[in-house]
C-alpha cells in the first residue's frame, strides 16, 4: 500500500509541476505579444465596395490592412476612372487609378496604383470604417518599429516571391507584409514593380505635392518624401 501511495503521490507532483511549467511558458508568450503590441491577423475579413477581401494586423494598437488597396470605386459607388493613356494621365487634376503596366493581373497581388487626387477625394476610397493613413500615422508606425533605418525590414514580406533579391533585412515580424507595387510617374511611365513599394499618405506637403513612404529591395529603410500629386502609388488603409 505504501508503494502504491508513493506512486500516486509522485505522479501527482510530476503532473502538477508539468502543468505549472506549461502555464509559465504560455504566460511568457502572452507577455511577449503584449510587449510587442503586435497581434496576428484576425480570421475576420474586410470587404471593399468591389467585393475585394482584405485582412488586418494590429501594430501598436492600430489596425492596418495587410494588402494594398484594389478598389475601382469610391464608397458612394462612383467609379474611379481607370486612365491608361499616358497623355491623359499627365494632365490629370482629378482622381484616377491604374494597374501596373495597365495589366490587371499585376493588381491581383500588388494592388492598384492611385494618384493623390483619388486618395484625397471626399467620397473616400477605403472601406467604411477605414481611411487612408496620414503622414502622422505612418510616422508613428515606423517609430514604434525602431525608426526609419530598420522599420522597412520589419514591414516587408520576408522572402523573394514578390520582392527582387536580396530583399535586404526583410523579416515581416510586424505582420504588415509590405509588397512592392512600383509606381506610375506623371508622364505615364511605369517603374519599379518588385523593387519599390510606395504608399501615399492623405497628408499634403504643399499645393502640388503630398507625403508618401517607400521601401526598396536592397535596404531595410522606410523613407519619407513628398511627390507630385500626379504620381500613382499604392495605398494602405488603417481603421478609424
Amino acid at each position: 500500500m505504501r508503494i502504491i501511495n508513493k506512486f500516486w503521490i509522485c505522479s501527482f507532483v510530476f503532473i502538477s509541476v508539468l502543468l505549472l511549467l506549461l502555464l509559465l511558458i504560455q504566460c511568457k508568450k502572452d507577455k511577449e505579444n503584449n510587449d510587442n503590441n503586435i497581434t496576428p491577423p484576425p480570421s475576420s475579413n474586410i470587404t471593399d465596395i468591389d467585393g475585394n477581401i482584405y485582412h488586418a494586423v494590429t501594430i501598436d494598437n492600430k489596425v492596418w490592412m495587410l494588402e494594398n488597396l484594389k478598389t475601382t470605386k469610391y464608397n458612394d459607388g462612383t467609379s474611379i476612372p481607370n486612365v491608361t493613356d499616358n497623355s491623359e494621365w499627365d494632365n490629370l487634376t482629378t482622381g484616377a487609378y491604374c494597374d501596373y503596366s495597365n495589366s490587371p493581373s499585376n493588381s491581383t497581388v500588388y494592388g492598384r496604383l492611385y494618384n493623390w487626387y483619388a486618395v484625397s477625394d471626399t467620397k473616400k476610397m477605403c472601406p467604411v470604417g477605414w481611411h487612408v493613413a496620414t503622414d502622422t500615422e505612418w510616422t508613428s508606425l515606423t517609430s514604434y518599429l525602431g525608426g526609419e533605418s530598420i522599420a522597412g525590414g520589419k514591414l516587408k514580406e520576408a522572402d523573394t516571391t514578390h520582392w527582387n533579391t536580396p530583399n535586404t533585412g526583410a523579416t515581416n515580424e510586424s505582420g504588415f507584409k509590405a509588397l512592392p507595387g512600383g509606381e506610375r510617374r506623371p508622364n505615364g511611365e511605369f517603374l519599379y514593380l518588385r523593387q519599390y513599394g510606395n504608399w501615399w499618405t492623405v497628408t499634403e506637403s504643399n499645393a502640388s505635392s503630398s507625403w508618401c513612404r517607400y521601401m526598396d529591395f536592397d535596404d531595410a529603410n522606410v523613407d519619407r518624401d513628398d511627390y507630385d500629386k500626379q504620381y500613382a502609388f499604392s495605398v494602405r488603409c488603417i481603421k478609424d
